[in-house]
């Protein structure tokens, strides 16, 4: 009993230890800075909405009222500069509307993925300001470091506004990406979710040499984050980085089910009004489905029983059962394993197997190599490897890029 006291002294301590900050952002802490390192630079800028202050101000908006700062051109990645433009669509250079600056598509036609000497023409500085989602397969940091290399090439100086890992600074999942399969959705050498935030990656681009140059690069650091937050504990609102992802937990759903739509064969809750949160089909029973998945004893991941009819896409106009995703400890539960863990359920509960039918589709395959970053777990999958020894084949890979990115990590 003499313990209780103590207990009730700890409790009450905790109670009144203060929140953590709010995050502060790589634009907000350049702002307060008065803009110093941009200072007399004709500028451009690489964004998209999600470029926005916690007040939901636009850096263009920034960039183009900061005093001794002349922005002169803007750049888009994939999705367009008003996050409008659906995946995998080109779209051309263009003028913004609003501002009447140049917009210079980093995903048009021909193909163009990087910014070009005529685009680069006349400016001090590339900044780049946007929302990531911490998964290698999200185009935006291919295009971050495409556009480090084209401005080592032509003299520009590239300069990261930094911002928060959606899935937190400490998550590294999945197979290192093998060279030779590099395209937009993976150019680097690292896990499928990497636990840097846009700053530590490019840092880590150019320290290891994964660009023919590097460049003269400069990142504004961000406040108050540390490495166990995820979006929910930042403090920050959530402007939705492309079309499927409008939640602040949506790169959390992407990461464990986006894989999994790629395959194909069951609903994500794309077509539904819950995009990468489902795994559901129309020979699903919701509740076994439920059980099955809440039986594999994944921590911090619950799954509910669902149905509902997608108004288009996999399952669409039908009756589909299910589950939804939810993470009760977002920073720790397993995502990528989710995916193929689906796989089995989809052979136990359904009898099907949609790793035999996609595989019947080569470019499809193609597309699913360049996601995984090469060819291993293809094989494994065709091996008939289950999820669980297919998670764990992960670990080397792990372990050794956890080694790599120490001397890079800035918080």
């Amino acid at each position: 009993m003499r313990l209780l006291p103590a207990l009730v002294a700890l409790i009450t301590l905790l109670s009144l230890r203060p929140a953590p900050a709010q995050v502060k952002l790589g634009n907000e802490v350049l702002a307060a800075g008065g803009f110093k390192e941009l200072q007399g630079k004709r500028v451009g800028l690489l964004t998209n909405p999600s470029g926005v202050n916690s007040r939901l101000e636009s850096t263009v908006d920034l960039l183009r009222r900061a005093p001794g700062v002349k922005l002169v051109a803007l750049f888009a990645p994939e999705h367009g500069l008003n996050a409008d433009v659906p995946a995998g669509q080109e779209f051309p250079n263009a003028t913004d509307a609003r501002t009447g600056l140049p917009v210079f598509s980093l995903y048009g036609p021909g193909p163009v993925r990087r910014p070009t000497a005529a685009m680069l023409k006349g400016l001090d500085a590339l900044v780049y300001d946007i929302q990531d989602t911490g998964c290698r397969s999200y185009t935006f940091i291919s295009s971050m470091g495409l556009a480090m290399e084209a401005c080592a090439s032509n003299g520009v100086a590239f300069v990261v506004l930094d911002r928060p890992n959606p899935l937190g600074g400490e998550r590294i999942e999945g197979p290192l990406l093998h060279l030779d399969f590099r395209s937009m959705v993976g150019q680097w050498p690292i896990p499928y979710a990497y636990g840097l935030t846009p700053g530590e990656l490019a840092q880590m681009i150019n320290g290891e040499r994964w660009i023919a140059k590097p460049c003269a690069l400069k990142v504004i650091k961000l406040e108050n984050w540390r490495r166990w937050m995820t979006w929910r504990d930042t403090g920050l609102p959530w402007v939705p980085t492309s079309p499927y992802m409008p939640f602040p937990d949506s790169p959390l759903h992407y990461v464990s089910t986006g894989i999994l739509g790629h395959i194909g064969g069951v609903s994500i809750g794309i077509g539904y009004t819950l995009p990468f949160q489902t795994i559901a089909a129309p020979w699903l029973n919701a509740d076994d489905a439920a059980n099955y998945f809440n039986g594999l004893g994944l921590r911090g991941v619950r799954f509910r029983a669902i149905t509902y009819t997608p108004f288009y896409g996999a399952g669409k106009e039908q009756h589909n059962g299910g589950v939804q995703v939810f993470f009760t400890e977002p920073a720790t539960a397993p995502l990528m394993a989710i995916n193929f863990y689906a796989l089995d359920a989809a052979r136990k509960l359904g009898g099907k197997n949609l790793w035999a039918a996609a595989a019947e589709s080569g470019s499809k395959m193609s597309m699913f190599d360049k996601i995984m970053g090469g060819d291993r777990v293809r094989k494994q999958l065709d091996a008939g490897t289950s999820a669980r020894a297919l998670v764990n084949s992960w670990k080397a890979d792990e372990d050794a890029f956890r080694q790599r990115r120490q001397k890079y990590l800035l918080y």
